[in-house]
């Protein structure tokens, strides 16, 4: 069938030895015809080779292939490197892909919230103290003075608004002069790539950290602009001292806030993020002024900032704030934020807290308290001490928890329990008035005893028959404790609770002496009572609450314990604490012109010293003492305490009007007689007064009368007084 078709017969291979040959010598090997029609096509293809070329062939000149071209070492150098880069772009598209498979999906990637702060503001609206993570609020670009964020981008990344995240350029340069410095003197991250490090990622140095900075950093570039990225910034940027952002940063080292900043202070600030512990103008004063200077010099060649105005900052550079006294207003803050939940207990942005605190009388009472300290404190063997000041209503104005706040944080004035010694003795008076007694009532100054317990005056000697007034005045234990017998300990417990006292007090003998322990806040709180006309307050430290946009979240409404003591209870105690002043243990805090009511108080072993006194207008209380409890010498209630406390009133009460204390006149002292001289004696009374004769000093009041149980008649006084209606 084949042969019919025209086709050739197959040819068999065969393995017959051929005649002549030796069986050694077969040569097996295919030619080019024993390949399937390869014959055919090569016949066909092309004519047969010429013969010289077969002899060729024949004689071993090969297969008829042109050896290859060998190719030179550029070549091969431009191959091997083109492989390469192509395997590079491999593995670090592969290795791009693996960190960025550990971060969070870009369709969640959100910028964590900034933790908010508080703001605390003095009652005029000044900044106390900032609290919270960052130390200082959220501030806007468009707040701050344009050379302050151009100082940052002149320092740390003066391409800012020429790359997309990642600066080659940045990068090339700085490992340029990293090698020509032999170290490290200049990083490549830009601001960008730092801002994802602060926002994303840990401070951990590795090459992952920085693969998954960049990736990040692209993301930020994509998602904002770059004022948004410069704003994220230098509100997350850490300066040092637990300041994060320029803001925090401005107040904690230059007491003001970001937007007042001067040309040079914006440079040492810019220079300070670089390191923030080396470069700390209040730790490293050269180092930071040198820094900013460098700072100066790039905003000078990059046109941020003018020449003269360069000059003007380098010849004057940024000097830290000095810190002014112990940093009381801290203590301010911290009751603030003791109390802030009751007020607020969940926000997520930054507030503004207003407070009733008034900076001028924070300052007075710091300055009083530590100036006292400074120079009798070691005399006296006192270490500490606490001063509160709060208007009637409980609105504290000044309060000081300590000598100096940065070598304690502990708030002797809201915190701190100790006995208070004979400034607990107005309780057990008012609940002997409210009983029946008034402040003439008699009363024996004599020895006494309770089981085992004989108290003692502090002199040591007995008056016999004393008035209440004077009992108080001259702060007789004796008297304090027959009458704590005669109403009842559990009555003193009561009444001292009624106006405001919420430390456990045990209702015992010694109870009258004030051996229970109490807080300054607390014990000044209860004397409000007697200031404002027997309304019991709460003190209150905190005005209103705002979000940073000025939502009001709170405001204080009227509050308080309404009327715990009768007005004529008032009038009566307001009377026996003034004698406190003209006659008694408190002479020498008397501020000409003013009413003033009050009590010291002494704990046993002179271990507490104490102050509480009023006007009609602010309650003063001031503590000192030891926080171990050891004993002062002899540092009573009419020293120290009294010292301090005239100083901050003086100064408090400079200026304002005197108003009178409630019920005061209807149950004053009354005057002692003048001794009648031969010649005639002037008119005496209002008319004497008018003429300008001068007035009898209290010591001079002659003993009390005995038996007198009610205040003065209207017969008791002259016809002016009755014509005038004064005495009221």
């Amino acid at each position: 069938m084949a042969q019919s078709r025209g086709r050739k017969p197959r040819s068999e291979p065969t393995f017959d030895i051929p005649e002549g040959s030796e069986p050694g010598r077969l040569d097996v090997r295919l030619s080019r015809n024993d390949r399937s029609a390869g014959g055919q096509r090569a016949s066909a293809g092309r004519s047969a080779p010429a013969p010289k070329a077969r002899a060729r062939k024949a004689s071993g000149g090969g297969s008829g292939r042109r050896p290859p071209r060998r190719r030179s070492w550029l070549g091969r150098l431009v191959y091997a490197g083109v492989v390469l880069g192509i395997w590079a772009a491999i593995g670090l598209a592969g290795l791009i892909a693996y960190h960025a498979s550990q971060l969070p999906p870009i369709d969640q990637l959100a910028v964590p919230k900034r933790p908010p702060n508080i703001a605390i503001l003095a009652s005029d609206g000044s900044l106390l103290a900032n609290r919270g993570e960052t130390g200082g609020r959220v501030v806007s670009i468009k707040e701050l003075p344009p050379y302050l964020p151009r100082a940052f981008v002149a320092i740390e990344d003066r391409r800012f608004y020429d790359h997309f995240g990642i600066d080659p350029i940045g990068v090339a340069r700085a490992i340029a002069q990293n090698l020509t410095r032999r170290g490290v003197a200049q990083g490549g991250s830009t601001l960008t790539q730092q801002l994802a490090k602060n926002l994303f990622l840990t401070p951990e140095r590795s090459a992952s950290r920085k693969i998954q900075e960049a990736i990040l950093a692209l993301w930020l570039e994509h998602k904002y602009t770059k004022d948004e990225i410069l704003e994220l910034y230098l509100n997350r940027v850490y300066f040092g001292a637990g300041a994060y952002g320029v803001e925090a940063a401005a107040q904690r080292y230059f007491g003001k806030p970001a937007k007042n900043v001067t040309l040079a202070e914006a440079a040492m600030l810019g220079g300070l993020v670089q390191a923030p512990s080396r470069l700390a103008p209040n730790r490293n004063l050269k180092a930071a002024q040198a820094r900013a200077a460098q700072v100066l010099a790039a905003m000078e060649e990059l046109g941020f900032a003018k020449g003269a105005d360069a000059k003007v900052a380098l010849a004057q550079p940024a000097r830290p704030a000095s810190t002014r006294g112990g940093g009381s207003p801290n203590y301010v803050a911290d009751l603030v934020m003791d109390v802030l939940d009751d007020f607020l207990p969940k926000f997520d942005d930054d507030i503004v807290v207003a407070t009733t605190v008034d900076a001028s009388l924070q300052t007075a009472g710091e300055k009083a308290l530590t100036d006292e300290l400074n120079s009798k404190g070691a005399r006296y063997n006192v270490a500490q001490g606490a001063l509160v000041s709060m208007r009637p209503d409980g609105a504290i104005r000044a309060l000081v928890g300590g000598r100096d706040y940065s070598q304690s944080q502990f708030n002797r004035a809201t915190t701190a329990r100790r006995q208070p010694g004979s400034a607990f003795k107005p309780f057990v008076y008012l609940a002997a008035v409210e009983r029946g007694l008034t402040p003439d009532t008699i009363r024996e100054d004599g020895p006494v005893r309770i089981g085992n317990w004989a108290p003692e005056n502090y002199s040591h000697n007995y008056r016999g028959p004393v008035s209440l007034r004077e009992a108080l005045a001259l702060s007789l234990n004796t008297v304090a404790v027959k009458l704590g017998q005669e109403v009842g300990p559990k009555a003193v417990v009561q009444t001292a609770q009624r106006l405001g006292i919420s430390s456990p007090l045990q209702a015992n003998g010694s109870i009258a002496l004030g051996t229970s322990e109490v807080t300054p806040l607390e014990l000044v709180g209860a004397y409000c009572a007697f200031a404002n006309g027997g309304t019991g307050v709460i003190p209150y430290v905190i005005a209103n609450i705002k979000s940073a946009t000025g939502k009001v979240l709170y405001k204080r409404g009227e509050g308080g314990l309404g009327r715990v003591i009768d007005p004529n209870a008032v009038g009566m105690m307001n009377a026996m604490m003034h004698d406190v002043f003209t006659m008694g243990t408190a002479k020498k805090a008397d501020i000409p012109g003013w009413e003033l009511a009050g009590k010291t108080g002494t704990s046993q072993e002179f271990r507490d010293a104490w102050f509480v006194g009023y006007s009609a207008t602010l309650v003063t209380g001031v503590w000192l003492g030891n926080d171990d409890g050891e004993p002062t010498k002899r540092a009573s209630g009419g020293s120290l305490p009294v010292d301090i406390w005239k100083a901050y009133m003086t100064t408090a009460l400079k200026g304002e009007k005197p108003v009178g204390l409630p019920g005061l006149n209807r149950w004053r002292a009354p005057r002692p007689e003048a001794p009648q001289p031969e010649r005639e004696s002037g008119p005496g009374g209002l008319i004497g007064a008018l003429l300008g004769e001068p007035e009898q000093t209290a010591s001079a009041l002659p003993p009390r009368s005995v038996g007198r149980e009610r205040g003065p008649s209207r017969d008791d006084r002259n016809f002016l007084e009755k014509l005038f209606g004064v005495g009221e």
